[in-house]
């Protein structure tokens, strides 16, 4: 499973990409429609209907999706099997700016927003709107109706930590940096990420 993707929407092309850097392209579909990568060996399907063919390879997991998702021409869902999970895309809420005409038309974009398996149940990523993690998911609610609360930290709230914590202890702080380097094997790190302990 991506630990997040992300779809353009262009005129004629869709892409998505994970961040690892991949780019998968598909031709624009219209609402029930689906693409296939066989590189990747997955489905990109566009929201907009009750029902797929019958036929269809995804028909049943369809089936099992919550019909406000089944039937939103805005959102797209992706799998690498017929067993599911889905991986929802769809938009974050943001908060507009104080001069903006609302409502906002819809991004030229989705980004992960969250997950069904193939029982219909649902984890909904929540993303923060505003502020230093704005568009990070910083909080998950799970089928049951539970919502966890993700406290993420960035790369220079973790150094400056380190040098308190050196302080206190009475040792000499060592070099821990503020940033970490613009590109790294694995791809771009901005350095904000979920803390330990």
């Amino acid at each position: 499973m991506p630990a997040d993707i992300r779809l353009q929407l262009r005129d004629n092309t869709l892409i998505l990409s994970d961040n690892g850097g991949r780019s998968l392209y598909f031709e624009h579909l219209f609402p029930g429609e689906d693409g296939y990568s066989r590189s990747e060996s997955l489905w990109l399907v566009r929201g907009g209907v009750a029902k797929l063919d019958e036929g269809h390879r995804l028909a049943a997991l369809w089936q099992a999706l919550p019909e406000e998702l089944r039937l939103s021409p805005h959102r797209y869902l992706a799998t690498n099997s017929p067993q599911g999970p889905w991986w929802l895309l769809g938009w974050c809420e943001r908060v507009p700016e104080a001069d903006e005409v609302l409502p906002a038309p819809l991004p030229p974009y989705r980004v992960l927003t969250g997950l069904v398996d193939r029982f219909g149940r649902t984890q909904t990523f929540h993303r923060e709107a505003a502020g230093e993690f704005s568009g990070e998911i910083t909080g998950v609610t799970d089928g049951a109706g539970r919502h966890f609360r993700l406290v993420l930290t960035t790369q220079a709230q973790r150094a400056e930590e380190a040098r308190q914590q050196a302080i206190s202890g009475g040792t000499e702080p060592s070099a821990f940096p503020d940033t970490l380097p613009g590109y790294t094997e694995y791809g771009r790190d901005n350095g904000i990420c979920l803390p330990c302990g």
